[in-house]
């Protein structure tokens, strides 16, 4: 049999093994985004057409020898023979369908050869902290951006680098705008019970439309634990602190440094001292007490020097006369949250706290039926600490200085002492300026009591947790049942840092339906793996570059639980609402956190966090609201440079990028941490550095 009668299996065969040269179009990039066919392939899909059936094997030859290779050694003496086949060959209409077969295909070769080149150089460019590249390159369009995760505060305002703005900055007198803490709002509300100092949410008419400006000079914090001393004056420009309590050291200006000395209005002394004296009369550093809540915090001081005895505090105070005290302890990196205890539940779950504390709240804990402490009472876990400093503890020293008559003081203190007691707390201790009292580990005995106490009774509902715009009651948060006097409600837990991985208790009794010790290891397993994918892509994370990070979707706590090696904290967040609330099985772990719907701002000042990390925040909250006023507010509670993770799907994520395009925001959508064929993607994005003008008339 000559070649002029081998099939075109012979040629597909004779490609393939005798180890014969293919042109560059063949192995090219371009094969993953348009896969070429081999010559081979071509010809088999031409002769299934009926064409060489015609043309005969010399058009075959013609195209190998276009395309720069020979299909079989004797091919030479095939050629010269056809050249003297019969006149068939010789046609001119056949001649003329040869020679366009074989421009065609040589074109074919040209261009697969240019795609392929091109290809290939596109794929040489990889951005320098990106360690996968994402597959989306339709969604991705700022793929080839370099995310820059330190601080050089070298974009200027007007820098004309910066991507075309949809949103523009609002007016500087807004640099500092709380917008559901708003002063001008609150002063439509009456201020019985704090009433106007409560959460008051702009309507969304009313929403600011545009990028919360930092103050002009405004540079990064010091890296913590330089931070808990010191602050830049440009960023917080406030004296008024510094002059109203010059003499109880809560801040000091020197140059263009804010100081903070630690001290407090009943610890001038300094907080260190203060914590001190506590742990000489209840033990701090065994681990058993680890979440802490400071009302009437100040700069919160209490919290900051806490923090190395291995106690994370939730501090708050309300927006009030003395300027930014919340924006003050989050810029030193402390915890904090806009917040008071007015009319209605602190947005905390109930028995999250080991301790509460009150330095001179001024809050008037013995009026209106207890309803405050009882509120104290229904957030602190059993067996838990309540500390009061401050009026009236040692009222025979204090009065004349805190201008009131002996026997008010002495008045209330009496009213509080008789509340702790039908509350069926024990005093433990009062020794100077502090009093201590423990709240019981179970129910037993007061639910006994109540047979000689007319008031406050056990409330009869279980929604104990529920806080999220939930009117306080003036009756006893009730405690998990318990089968003896020496059991604790709920459950007891670990000491620190062992509570952070253990089972907690709400889960290894159902109390979260859905959730089982089972998936509780599951997800501490799938964080850690993800946090370790998160260090690749952001090298800075496990540094000092971020001190504040919040989760708006926390779930279990398990992204606080796989950062907590690091000198850093997190606000963990449940959203209110969610299938499964997760905010008590938070707390028993050891973190702390608030509840919040994203449809509404964020109790904070801007500016205040490093690192915001959002879990499928915009899936479930797209059909709810508009999520740009979301990302608004991302944007004005994050600090310039500050960075942002956002975990969603593909198509979720393109809308997100491409609102944030109009932001001042550089990002970048890369692939999950199972690789690139998982449904959901990755969108990491950096705040761009920009400040309000300086001496703008508004």
């Amino acid at each position: 049999m000559d070649g002029s009668d081998r099939s075109l299996d012979d040629v597909e065969w004779a490609t393939t093994t005798t180890g014969l040269f293919l042109p560059p179009f063949a192995t090219s990039p371009v094969s993953s985004l348009f896969p070429i066919p081999s010559l081979a392939l071509t010809l088999s899909l031409l002769r299934r057409r009926r064409l060489l059936g015609v043309l005969g094997i010399l058009p075959r030859l013609q195209i190998s020898a276009a395309c720069g290779f020979t299909p079989y050694p004797n091919s030479r003496a095939l050629m010269a023979k056809e050249q003297d086949g019969s006149p068939k060959l010789r046609h001119p209409e056949f001649q003329r369908m040869r020679v366009t077969l074989t421009i065609g295909i040589i074109g074919l070769c040209v261009t697969s050869y240019i795609l392929g080149a091109w290809q290939g150089t596109s794929n040489s460019i990889k951005p320098s902290f990106i360690s996968t590249k994402t597959r989306c390159d339709n969604l991705a369009r700022s793929s080839d951006a370099h995310l820059d995760f330190q601080a050089h505060h070298q974009v200027s305002f007007n820098e004309s680098s910066l991507a075309p703005e949809k949103f523009p900055p609002c007016q500087l007198k807004y640099s500092e705008y709380t917008p559901c803490q708003d002063p001008r709002r609150a002063r439509k509300f009456p201020k019985n019970m704090m009433q106007y100092r409560e959460r008051h949410c702009p309507k969304k008419e009313d929403m600011l439309r545009c990028l919360i400006p930092a103050p002009p000079g405004y540079k990064n914090p010091f890296e913590w634990p330089k931070s808990r001393d010191y602050a830049w004056y440009n960023n917080i420009p406030h004296r008024e602190l510094s002059i109203e309590k010059a003499v109880q050291n809560w801040i000091q200006v020197e140059g263009d440094l804010l100081r903070f000395p630690g001290g407090g209005t009943m610890f001038p002394h300094g907080a260190d001292a203060y914590i001190d004296d506590i742990n000489a009369l209840i033990p701090l550093n065994d681990g058993n007490i680890r979440t802490a809540l400071d009302t009437g915090c100040g700069v919160a001081s209490w919290g900051a020097y806490l923090m190395k005895r291995n106690i994370i505090t939730m501090s708050f105070a309300p927006r009030d006369s003395h300027e930014a005290q919340v924006q003050f302890a989050l810029e030193r990196g402390v915890p904090a949250m806009i917040g008071v205890i007015g009319t209605e539940r602190i947005p905390y779950p109930a028995r999250a706290f080991d301790i509460a504390h009150c330095s001179r709240c001024l809050i008037p804990w013995n009026k209106l039926d207890g309803i405050y402490l009882i509120e104290v009472d229904r957030v602190l876990r059993p067996g838990g600490y309540w500390i009061l400093s401050g009026p009236p503890i040692h009222w025979k020293r204090h009065f004349k200085g805190w201008e009131r008559t002996e026997e008010d003081l002495k008045q209330e203190q009496d009213e509080i002492e008789d509340l702790a007691k039908r509350l069926c707390w024990k005093k433990v201790v009062e020794k100077g300026d502090l009093a201590i009292w423990q709240k019981p580990i179970n129910h037993i005995e007061c639910v006994d009591s109540r047979k000689v106490y007319d008031a406050p009774q056990i409330c009869k509902g279980n929604d104990v947790d529920s806080a999220w715009y939930k009117k306080m009651e003036t009756c006893i948060s009730p405690l998990p049942d318990v089968k003896s006097e020496d059991e604790v409600a709920g459950g007891a837990l670990e000491q620190w840092p062992k509570r952070a991985s253990a089972v907690p208790p709400r889960i290894t009794r159902g109390s979260v339906p859905g959730l089982t010790p089972e998936k509780f290891q599951e997800d501490s397993k799938l964080w850690s793996e993800r946090v370790d994918h998160y260090k690749k892509l952001i090298p800075p994370l496990g540094k000092r570059r971020y001190r504040n990070v919040m989760d708006m979707n926390a779930g279990m706590g398990g992204l606080a639980a796989a950062l907590m090696k690091y000198p850093l904290w997190v606000m963990n967040v449940v959203p209110s609402g969610s299938p499964h609330d997760t905010l008590g099985v938070i707390y028993e772990r050891g973190f702390i956190g608030t509840y919040q719907d994203w449809c509404e701002a964020f109790s904070t000042y801007p500016r205040t966090y490093d690192l915001i990390h959002a879990d499928n925040i915009f899936s479930s909250y797209q059909d709810r609201c508009d999520i740009t006023y979301i990302l608004l507010e991302m944007d004005r509670i994050l600090r310039p440079e500050g960075t942002v993770i956002i975990r969603d799907t593909v198509e979720v994520l393109g809308k997100v990028q491409a609102i944030t395009e109009g932001m001042r925001w550089k990002s970048q959508i890369m692939d999950h941490e199972s690789g690139p064929f998982h449904p959901d993607k990755i969108l990491v994005a950096v705040k761009t550095y920009w400040t309000g003008k300086p001496a703008q008339k508004q």
